[in-house]
C-alpha cells in the first residue's frame, strides 16, 4: 500500500512537472518561435497559437466601441504566407532584401536605380519570387522614412495591379525604430543594401505597428501645407534680418513699440515708403511738417486717424537716431528695399497657397475640417496642417497613438523609489504635426477658458522651462480633445470638452 501511495505521488509530481514544463516551452514559443518551428508542425497547431490570421492578415478587432463598430489595434502578420520585402532607399541606387519566414534571402540585397526603370525591376524581381514561391499570399514591403526619395517607390508599388492579388502593402517606417532594432543584431557592420535586410527582419519578426502607405491621397494636402509653413518661415527670416539694416539706418524706427509705436506695421507699405524714398534720417528731420503728414497720408490710404501726431513721432525718432556715413546710407537703403521686395513676394505666394488648400480641402475631407475649425483657436492654417500631416483619424485606434505619432510623449526615467522630475519629451515622431499641435495648443490656450486654467497650473507646477512643459501638456490635452471629436464626429461644445 505504502508503495503504492508513494508511486501516486511521484506520478502526480511528473505529470504537474511534465506540464508546467509544456506550460513554460508554449509560453515561450508565444513569444519567439524559432526559425521553422511552425514549417516542421502544421499550420493549425500555428494558429492554434495565435501566430496566423488567415482572411485578412493585417486586422486585429479590438473590442466594439459605441455603436458596434471594430477598429484597428495592431498589424498580425500571416508568417507563413508572407515574403517580407525590405528596401533602402538612397538618392541614387536602391536596395531590396526579400525573405520568408525561416530568414531564407530569396532577394540578397541587391541594388537598382532610384528612377523609373529601377522600380520597376524592383516590381519584376519581386513577381519573379512570388511566381517560384507559390506558398506566399500575401506581400509587405517596407523602407525607412527618407524625406521625398521614397515617394516614387512606395506610390508605385502600393499601386502596382501586377501586386495586387497578394494584397501588396508598403510601409514607411520610422528611422529610429529600424536604428535601433539594428543595435539587436551582434556584430553585424555597415555597407550598402544592410539595411534593406534589417528592415525586411524587422517585418518578419512582426514589429510593424502602423498604417500602410496612403498613396497621393493626404499628399497633395501635405505638399501644400508645408510648402506654407516653409513660405512663412522665410517671411519671418526676412523680417528679421531686414530689421538688422533698419536698425543701421534708423535706430529709433526699429526700437520703438508700445505706445511710441510710430506705425502698427513695421513692415506695411507706409513703412517701407519712410524707409526707402527717404535716403537719410536728416531728410526726414529737414521735411516740413505738412509735407511729411501728406506722405504719411498719402501712402496709408487715409487709414490713419492722427497722421500728424505719427509725423511729429518719426521727426523725432530721426533726430535722436544715430548717424552714418554718407557713403552707408544708399547701400543699406537698397538692402532693405530688396528685403522688402522678398517679403511682398512671399506674401503674394501665401495668398495663393491657402487659396489653394481651401479648395483641395474642401474636396478631401471637409467634416474633419470644418470639426477642427469649431475648436476656438483651431484656424484653416492649423486645421489643415493636422488634417495634412494625421491623415483620418481611422488610422489610430486611441488617442495614446496619436500622441507617439506625433511625438509628444515623454520616457519614463524612474528606478525604485526614484523617480525622474525632468523626463524630456520623446520626439521620434511626425516633427510637422508636433509643431501644428503644440501651435494650436497655444492659441486654444487663449480662446478657451478651462485651457488657459490648464496651461497655467502646468506653469506654475516647476520653476524651470515653464512655458515649453505647459505648453506641451496643454497639446497633450488638445491631443484628446482632437480625437474624441473627430472619432464621435462632433463639433465642439465647451460643456463636452470638460
Amino acid at each position: 500500500m505504502r508503495h503504492i501511495i508513494r508511486a501516486a505521488i511521484a506520478l502526480k509530481a511528473c505529470t504537474l512537472g511534465t506540464m508546467f514544463l509544456m506550460l513554460t516551452q508554449m509560453l515561450h514559443l508565444r513569444r519567439q518561435p524559432p526559425a521553422g518551428y511552425f514549417r516542421r508542425m502544421n499550420a493549425y497547431y500555428a494558429r492554434l497559437h495565435g501566430m496566423v490570421v488567415r482572411d485578412q492578415p493585417w486586422l486585429f478587432l479590438h473590442p466594439k466601441k459605441k455603436g458596434g463598430e471594430a477598429v484597428k489595434k495592431r498589424k498580425k502578420i500571416d508568417h507563413l504566407s508572407t515574403l517580407c520585402v525590405g528596401l533602402d532607399i538612397g538618392s541614387r541606387k536602391n536596395f531590396i532584401t526579400a525573405m520568408n519566414f525561416d530568414s531564407e534571402r530569396l532577394i540578397d540585397m541587391q541594388s537598382v536605380p532610384n528612377a523609373a526603370s529601377g522600380v520597376e525591376q524592383l516590381e519584376s524581381m519581386i513577381l519573379a519570387v512570388l511566381a517560384v514561391h507559390a506558398e506566399f499570399r500575401y506581400v509587405l514591403i517596407a523602407m525607412e522614412s527618407t524625406s521625398f526619395y521614397g515617394v516614387h517607390v512606395a506610390n508605385y508599388l502600393s499601386t502596382s495591379d501586377a501586386l495586387k492579388p497578394y494584397h501588396a502593402e508598403v510601409f514607411c517606417l520610422n528611422p529610429k525604430e529600424v536604428a535601433n532594432y539594428k543595435k539587436s543584431f551582434a556584430g553585424i557592420g555597415k555597407n550598402d543594401g544592410i539595411d534593406s535586410f534589417v528592415v525586411a527582419d524587422f517585418i518578419r519578426v512582426g514589429r510593424i505597428s502602423i498604417e500602410p502607405w496612403r498613396g497621393a491621397q493626404y499628399l497633395a494636402l501635405q505638399r501644400l501645407t508645408r510648402q506654407r509653413k516653409h513660405i512663412s518661415e522665410c517671411i519671418a527670416r526676412e523680417k528679421n534680418y531686414a530689421l538688422n539694416n533698419i536698425f543701421l539706418k534708423f535706430s529709433q524706427f526699429a526700437l520703438l513699440d508700445g505706445a511710441d509705436t510710430l506705425l502698427s506695421n513695421k513692415f506695411g507699405s507706409t513703412a517701407e515708403a519712410i524707409l526707402t524714398e527717404f535716403k537719410t534720417t536728416e531728410e526726414i528731420v529737414n521735411t516740413p511738417l505738412e509735407d511729411l503728414v501728406t506722405f504719411i497720408s498719402d501712402h496709408g490710404r487715409g487709414r490713419f486717424a492722427e497722421p500728424e501726431e505719427i509725423a511729429r513721432l518719426l521727426q523725432k525718432a530721426a533726430r535722436d537716431s544715430y548717424r552714418l556715413d554718407k557713403s552707408l546710407y544708399e547701400p543699406i537703403t537698397t538692402s532693405i528695399s530688396c528685403s522688402f521686395n522678398c517679403i511682398r513676394a512671399n506674401e503674394k505666394q501665401l495668398k495663393a497657397l491657402d487659396k489653394a488648400i481651401a479648395e483641395l480641402i474642401a474636396g478631401l475631407n471637409p467634416t474633419e475640417y470644418q470639426i477642427l475649425r469649431s475648436i476656438p483657436g483651431i484656424g484653416p492654417v492649423y486645421a489643415a496642417g493636422i488634417l495634412a500631416e494625421m491623415g483620418s483619424v481611422r488610422c489610430f485606434p486611441d488617442n495614446n497613438s496619436l500622441a507617439r505619432y506625433s511625438g509628444i510623449v515623454w520616457k519614463d526615467n524612474d528606478s525604485g523609489e526614484f523617480e525622474a522630475e525632468d523626463r524630456p519629451m520623446n520626439k521620434a515622431g511626425n516633427r510637422y504635426l508636433r509643431y501644428y499641435l503644440i501651435q494650436a495648443a497655444g492659441s486654444v490656450a487663449q480662446y478657451c477658458p478651462e485651457y488657459a486654467v490648464f496651461y497655467q497650473k502646468k506653469y506654475a507646477e516647476v520653476p524651470k522651462h515653464q512655458h515649453k512643459r505647459a505648453l506641451a501638456l496643454t497639446a497633450r490635452k488638445l491631443i484628446r480633445l482632437i480625437f474624441g471629436l473627430l472619432d464621435k464626429n462632433q463639433l465642439y461644445s465647451p460643456a463636452k470638452s470638460k
